[in-house]
């Protein structure tokens, strides 16, 4: 019998703040905070404590999906007992399994189960139950003049772990408190789960609700949407399509793995062939409103991260760029373009210095040009 609780680690992590519960056989669980990774307190598990682990984290997701859809209790436990032992069963085939779960009155959880060297191990993302204003993230004033647009595409990236979800949700929140819209997401898996104020928000997740991204986007067109919102653009196809629902008079909002604004729009140029290239810089061009590329950084004192936020404006100048194929300037564009609410990383990261909120080192360690950032805290 399992004498480890999934709900007992959980509280554990959240009252450490943990963004990550991290669990694999043979050592005691981890939990990640403020980006770096501790061990708890915990015994060491076994491989068949992870293993009922998952099996409880299976069972949950399921119940929580059929209460979703109101089914009855008697039907609901044999028919989450089966999907249960159908999802070990992929598990056990080599298949690696995303989940998504609810704590009533704590949080969501985001679990990806996959084995290694032969055992369940279990990945646990914390996500809050209701998002975080664009002001309570600490995000830059102009992110909410560019969500307040009628269309265009607004695009927010950095690495994983660097809070591109909660942005996302955050800007979504920001249209329902503000906006009477229509807003439709797509989403593997569904995270931050909204309730409706001024907007309608319809929540689709890609593996329940629609096939892939691409083929949600192809339809959401015919869903009266006057806001899309796409997980994550993860091929060209989606890409293409997220473009032209902007270009038609939707405001699109997604997320890409890039490390900078200049090099989102060169990652998706690049997914294109060269024949087809100078359409999209075309799309691009006349579409984007915004790019935000993040990181999180310990603050001043070593709890807690703050965003460090590059930020890239649909001005005339970068629209120009985009739509010419001429990347090069744009970093100078943004450190030229404050007035459109632009700023370069190193920006960012000595204005948080100077207000005391993240240390030197800290700013010189995420830096993407040291030596720069040391030149502008010297000024």
């Amino acid at each position: 019998m399992n004498l480890i609780s999934i709900y007992d680690l959980l509280e554990k992590a959240i009252q450490a703040g943990a963004s990550d519960l991290l669990i694999k056989a043979g050592t005691t669980p981890a939990m990640r905070v403020d980006g770096h990774v501790y061990p708890t307190d915990r015994p060491v598990v076994t491989s068949g404590e992870t293993e009922a682990l998952a099996q409880d984290i299976i069972y949950t997701s399921s119940r929580d999906h059929l209460l979703q859809l109101g089914t009855v209790e008697r039907v609901e436990k044999e028919a989450g007992k089966l999907n249960a032992e159908a999802t070990m069963a992929k598990l056990r085939s080599l298949e690696e399994i995303d989940l998504v779960f609810t704590v009533p009155d704590m949080v969501r959880v985001r679990a990806n189960l996959y084995l290694q060297q032969g055992s369940v191990a279990i990945a646990l993302r914390i996500i809050p139950l209701q998002p975080r204003t664009l002001d309570e993230l600490n995000l830059p004033p102009v992110l909410k003049d560019c969500v307040s647009k009628p269309q265009g595409l607004i695009i927010v990236t950095g690495p994983t772990g660097s809070g591109k979800s909660t942005t996302l949700a955050g800007l979504i929140e920001h249209i329902n408190t503000t906006r009477a819209a229509n807003v439709v997401t797509i989403e593997d898996p569904i995270e931050y789960v909204f309730t409706d104020k001024k907007s309608m928000i319809q929540q689709r997740e890609v593996g329940s609700d629609t096939k892939s991204f691409s083929a949600a986007l192809r339809a959401v067109l015919r869903q009266s949407p006057d806001v899309i919102m796409v997980g994550e653009m993860r091929d060209p196809e989606t890409m293409e399509v997220a473009l032209t629902a902007a270009e038609v008079g939707h405001l699109v909002l997604s997320t890409l793995h890039t490390s900078g604004a200049p090099q989102t729009i060169e990652r998706i140029l690049n997914s294109f062939s060269s024949e087809k290239r100078p359409q999209i810089a075309a799309q691009i061009g006349g579409g984007i409103l915004c790019v935000a590329s993040q990181k999180l950084v310990i603050k001043a004192g070593g709890h807690g991260r703050v965003p460090a936020v590059e930020v890239m404006t649909g001005s005339p100048t970068v629209r120009r760029y985009i739509e010419t194929g001429e990347l090069g300037p744009l970093t100078e564009t943004m450190r030229e373009g404050t007035h459109f609410g632009m700023q370069t990383f190193n920006m960012h990261l000595a204005a948080l210095v100077n207000a005391n909120t993240i240390s030197v080192d800290t700013a010189v360690g995420a830096s993407p040009d040291a030596a720069e950032l040391r030149q502008m805290l010297r000024k």
